[in-house]
């Protein structure tokens, strides 16, 4: 990140005076990265004197249900009015793990027209739109947006100010967005981020179990269901696809991060270098890219369905129905893989 140590400095004009109220807003359908770091950067925030609400546009995935703070998470879609109420107050709102204010649904007109508060920006996507901040951390070589927390407080308050609970946080955001350290973007600093991590007392293998061993029993029928019956092959194996239907999902009692993680499965098949994932709600369709090697899924993303994110995972949305969606996509991997084939 260019320029830390000076954007340390104006962000320290912004947040160690007088008490403000301040809002951590992160994504829709957010995961364990927007959680993980909403949570941590409010406890350093805290520490500082200031009050602070966390807020998310819908409700988190079950399986992060046991961190540590996250019942005072505000959920628009829950709690509208309060939601409303916290973004409208704010002195200073941050903005974690996404950089397009259009992403917070109905929150968006609100944060917008509070012109008094000062926007802060801490992600790890690609092209943030900074004329929209006042202060942008953006770093899309960076793992998670939980690393960067972990980086910005280091140089701006010291480690001390993370306790259990908030180590807890950060490795849960760092876990789950380097899949489990098997994705790219893995340096000597982030391990040495984790292991300062855990000289706080946090039990990984407990973590560990409490993310990836406490799903529903439709989660677990689902993914046989997707897996047996779903994923599809193409482009003679270097590409594979799962589409859900909103009917199916129900068959199988779908909670919100049920899906989470099915488009990287394929991935485990050899030959697979792309994998997408479709998943039909009643106003579009979402979509989710991972590939490895140098299959630049953002490419694609931002080619074809209007998307991006990094490298090696994406995403994107669909207005059309489920199956003229598909049928674009395979189209699409055509062309994606064999330029040269395609008419001028």
């Amino acid at each position: 990140m260019k320029d830390l140590e000076q954007k340390i400095e104006i962000l320290k004009g912004y947040i160690t005076d007088t008490p403000k109220h301040i809002a951590i807003l992160a994504h829709t359908n957010p995961d364990g990265d927007a959680i993980g770091s909403s949570l941590a950067w409010a406890k350093v925030l805290r520490s500082l004197g200031h009050d602070v609400q966390c807020l998310v546009p819908n409700k988190y995935p079950g399986f992060l249900s046991w961190m540590p703070g996250i019942r005072d998470v505000i959920i628009a879609k829950e709690e509208n009015e309060r939601a409303i109420g916290a973004v409208d107050n704010a002195d200073i709102i941050f903005f974690l793990d996404f950089n397009r204010i259009d992403r917070l649904e109905n929150l968006s007109r609100h944060i917008i027209d509070n012109r008094k508060a000062v926007r802060i920006l801490i992600d790890h996507h690609l092209d943030p739109p900074t004329d929209e901040y006042t202060l942008v951390f953006s770093d899309p070589t960076s793992c998670s947006t939980s690393y960067l927390v972990y980086q910005i407080t280091e140089r701006l308050t010291g480690l001390d100010v993370f306790d259990r609970e908030a180590a807890e946080s950060l490795y849960v955001g760092i876990m789950t967005d380097t899949g489990n350290f098997s994705f790219s973007f893995l340096t000597p600093g982030l391990f040495r981020a984790v292991a300062g991590l855990i000289e706080k007392g946090i039990n990984i293998p407990d973590i560990n179990s409490k993310v990836y061993n406490s799903y529903s029993e439709g989660r677990v029928r689902l993914l046989g269901y997707v897996l047996l019956d779903k994923m599809r092959m193409i482009e003679n194996g270097r590409a594979a696809y799962i589409a859900l239907k909103e009917n199916e999902m129900r068959r199988f009692d779908f909670q919100v991060g049920d899906s989470e993680g099915f488009v990287n499965y394929p991935l485990s098949i050899a030959s697979v270098q792309m994998s997408a994932m479709f998943i039909e709600t009643h106003k579009f369709i979402r979509i989710s890219f991972r590939s490895r090697g140098d299959v630049d899924v953002s490419l694609f993303a931002s080619k074809y369905f209007n998307g991006g994110g990094h490298k090696n995972a994406s995403g994107g949305k669909s207005y059309d129905t489920i199956e003229k969606t598909v049928a674009r996509f395979e189209q699409a991997v055509t062309e994606f893989f064999h330029p040269a084939k395609m008419p001028e």
